[in-house]
């Protein structure tokens, strides 16, 4: 069980995201930004108690431009080996001391626990409380009543950037294909251009975030997708890098 403290970090959250997000390849603000405000998300414990592991939503901006994005992060009392190009900053937490927070597409913790919440393994946790699961986040599993067999970690094969979405693709023991787990970036409300289904998907995680004008919007942080061809166009946009847990 993650222990959320009440306490400070410095540099904030958001401060660290106020420098990394214009660097992302999917970054979508317009030129006011980034000027991050957080808006919702949960969390997933990490059953080694070791990683801190957080599926945040900030928006930017106001009115019917304002952009929502999906940044999962991950903490962690050490450097991830070999990650440092997900590394979205350093941060003096008030009660744990030194933290490096990462992009958690880019940390096989994060991505097993995502595997594992949509495959019946894992249960979402409030953002800001201890021990308390969150019912506003939905899933839909891989396997149809979310039976959970899959108990041996998946290895991750590469991430892929896309312009609006982070394609990791994994490879299951035992099975024959690897499986896309899409972590979507630029949020989109149901009923407003979000995915609603797409050939190839096999689970999803829904959840809420809150707009800048105080109403709560719904739609898709994720999506397990069987069918490759769906997943990433490599082109020279879209970066590809390998992941080794």
């Amino acid at each position: 069980m993650a222990v959320i403290h009440r306490t400070t970090m410095q540099p904030t959250k958001m401060e660290l995201l106020t420098a990394w997000l214009p660097t992302r390849p999917w970054y979508a603000a317009g030129a006011d930004g980034p000027r991050p405000v957080r808006a919702g998300g949960f969390r997933l414990d990490d059953p080694e108690g070791e990683v801190g592991i957080e599926f945040m939503v900030v928006t930017e901006g106001t009115g019917p431009d304002a952009v929502a994005h999906h940044v999962p992060l991950t903490y962690r009392a050490d450097p991830l080996a070999g990650a440092e190009h997900a590394l979205v900053g350093t941060s003096e937490h008030g009660v744990l001391g030194k933290r490096w927070v990462y992009d958690g597409a880019h940390d096989p913790v994060l991505v097993e626990r995502l595997y594992a919440l949509l495959d019946g393994r894992a249960e979402p946790q409030a953002q800001s409380t201890s021990d308390a699961p969150d019912p506003t986040v939905a899933v839909s599993p891989l396997t149809p009543g979310g039976t959970g067999t899959g108990a041996e970690p998946v290895g991750v094969v590469r991430v892929e950037e896309g312009p609006d979405h982070t394609d990791v693709v994994v490879r299951r023991p035992g099975a024959s294909a690897p499986l896309v787990l899409r972590v979507r970036r630029v949020l989109r409300a149901d009923g407003e251009g979000g995915d609603g289904g797409t050939d190839g998907t096999r689970g999803r995680v829904t959840g809420e975030w809150q707009r800048p004008d105080g109403t709560t919007a719904r739609g898709t942080y994720a999506t397990a997708l069987t069918d490759l061809t769906a997943s990433t166009d490599l082109t020279a946009s879209t970066a590809s890098t390998e992941l080794k847990a």
